[in-house]
């Protein structure tokens, strides 16, 4: 069964409000650092609430008008996503994916007033549609306090209780799953994900050329194909870098796939596929290096070359620069 999520992100305002202005509302021409962002079809996003002016002002104008102390370091704005698993929306014609994206921003203006609420915009350009809904953090007795209106773990793991309730209400089929406060789960850094999906197109991408390889055109592919390795192995390296603080988690998630299998049942599937995106990094890395053992092996010698002559111009530039 499918399930919601919802997550809370905090911003002091300033030039953070100003980069996810530009974000959300779609004000750029190019998200080089979002790759799932298909910029063809942001005409299908949507606002459920919709900003007046830039988010900044907008907070600005809240916090003035509830004449609110500020200091430094201050929490001016809650960025908070909603969304739930792909096969929820796969079933969902776009008029009931809406009613979703609308009923879980009555239950958020609910909770904190919906005078805080300044923007809730829905986006159909990624992979999965979300909603980004912004509010001001501010307390009916006009004190500007995050830690009030979010709370602390205890309070996270009441707001996705009565979340779930909510919404299942209208969507029964809907999971509460396990938050990270009860379960202890490290989070993984959404790049890391990212930077996952862009390795896996190149290296499809890769592939394809390989298989392209003929006697006619061999010596000309052989040249483009070493190209694309000489950049794509670098990040590939650079992504295990990134994976190292995380190894014992994935580890232990791999080691624990088949006891999450047979220990819960369908009342708890939210939980296994929460796991199982997270283990298949674990997975995809071994896909690469598998990838790689799988090159040719005139190629990969002089791959191995090429980078070995890389190597050695950089330490002879470190001797001339210790002389």
């Amino acid at each position: 069964m499918p399930y919601a999520i919802m997550r809370f992100a905090k911003s002091k305002g300033g030039g953070g409000a100003g980069g996810l202005d530009r974000h959300h509302e779609r004000k750029k021409d190019k998200y080089l650092s979002n790759p799932d962002i298909d910029t063809t079809r942001s005409y299908e996003n949507y606002h459920i609430i919709e900003p007046h002016r830039p988010y900044r002002d907008e907070i600005k104008s809240r916090i003035e008008d509830a004449g609110c102390k500020v200091r430094k370091d201050s929490v001016q704005m809650i960025d908070t996503l909603i969304t739930a698993s792909p096969e929820f929306f796969e079933r969902r014609s776009k008029e009931e994916q809406r009613l979703f994206f609308e009923r879980a921003t009555k239950f958020i203006t609910q909770e904190v007033g919906d005078s805080n609420v300044f923007t809730a915009v829905v986006h159909m350009d990624e992979r999965t549609p979300h909603m980004h809904l912004c509010f001001t953090p501010i307390t009916p007795d006009s004190r500007l306090c995050a830690k009030e209106i979010i709370g602390n773990r205890d309070s996270l793991i009441k707001w996705q209780d009565k979340f779930h309730e909510h919404m299942s209400v209208v969507f029964p089929e809907l999971e509460r799953g396990e938050p990270a406060a009860e379960t202890k789960r490290k989070h993984m850094p959404v790049r890391i994900y990212k930077q996952a999906v862009r390795l896996d197109k190149d290296m499809a991408l890769i592939k394809r050329e390989l298989e392209n390889i003929n006697p006619i055109n061999a010596q000309k592919k052989k040249r483009e194909v070493l190209e694309q390795l000489a950049k794509w192995i670098p990040r590939i390296n650079a992504f295990e870098a990134q994976l190292v603080p995380f190894k014992n988690y994935l580890d232990t998630a791999k080691h624990n796939e088949q006891v999450l299998r047979e220990k819960y049942d369908r009342a708890s599937i939210g939980l296994q596929q929460t796991e199982s995106a997270r283990i298949d990094l674990a997975n995809q890395l071994y896909d690469y290096e598998e990838f790689i053992k799988s090159i040719p092996d005139d190629l990969r010698r002089e791959l191995i070359e090429r980078f070995q002559q890389e190597q050695d111009q950089q330490a002879e530039m470190r001797l001339e620069l210790d002389y």
